[in-house]
C-alpha cells in the first residue's frame, strides 16, 4: 500500500511538471530558430533564441525591440521594431528619422562600417511605402538589421498586432554566443 502511495506522488510530481513545461512554452517563453541571415548581425542564422510571449501588444512593445510575427501561416519572420502607431517615419542619406527627429541605430554600425560610404538603408519615407502618413493604430514598421538582405516592411507593409509571437530576449545556442537581444 505505501509502495502505491510512492508510485502515485512520482506520477502526480512528474505529472505537474510536464503540464507546467506545457504552459510555460505554450504561453509564456518559446525557443525559437533564426532562420536567414536579415537580422545579422544582431542575430545569425540557425541561433537559437528564448521569446517573451508576454510583450507582444504594440503598448509592450518599444522602438527598436525585435520581434517575431506570423509573416505567412507557414512562416515567421523575425525583425526590428521600427515605427510604432502614429510615427512618420523617413530615411534620407541612410539616417532614421521618426516624427521629424534623427535616431541613432548602434546595431547598424559593423555594416555601415564595411560600405565606405555607400548607404545600408535606401531613402524612402512611409507614405511612399505604404500610402499612409503615420504607422496605422495596432500596426508596426518592421525591418531587417541587414537592410540590404531583408523581407520587410519597406516590401509586405506594416505588421499587425494580433501577427506578433513575442520579442526576442535571449540567445541561448550556440553557447559562445549567449547574449541578451538589443
Amino acid at each position: 500500500m505505501e509502495k502505491s502511495k510512492e508510485v502515485f506522488s512520482w506520477i502526480k510530481a512528474i505529472a505537474i511538471a510536464v503540464i507546467l513545461a506545457f504552459l510555460i512554452r505554450t504561453y509564456i517563453f518559446s525557443p525559437i530558430v533564426v532562420d536567414g541571415e536579415s537580422m545579422m548581425p544582431t542575430l545569425e542564422d540557425k541561433e537559437k533564441i528564448i521569446l517573451n510571449m508576454f510583450e507582444k501588444d504594440t503598448e509592450d512593445l518599444e522602438r527598436f525591440d525585435v520581434v517575431v510575427f506570423h509573416a505567412t501561416e507557414e512562416k515567421d519572420y523575425i525583425k526590428r521594431v521600427i515605427g510604432l502607431p502614429g510615427d512618420r517615419l523617413e530615411y534620407k542619406d541612410d539616417t532614421l528619422y521618426i516624427n521629424g527627429k534623427a535616431y541613432k541605430e548602434p546595431y547598424l554600425d559593423a555594416y555601415k562600417s564595411e560600405l565606405a560610404g555607400e548607404p545600408l538603408t535606401g531613402s524612402f519615407n512611409l507614405e511612399e511605402i505604404t500610402g499612409e502618413s503615420t504607422v496605422p493604430k495596432g500596426q508596426l514598421f518592421v525591418m531587417g538589421d541587414n537592410r540590404q538582405n531583408s523581407l520587410d516592411s519597406r516590401e509586405i507593409g506594416t505588421i499587425s498586432e494580433d501577427k506578433i509571437v513575442g520579442k526576442a530576449n535571449f540567445v541561448y545556442w550556440p553557447l559562445n554566443k549567449i547574449k541578451f537581444v538589443h
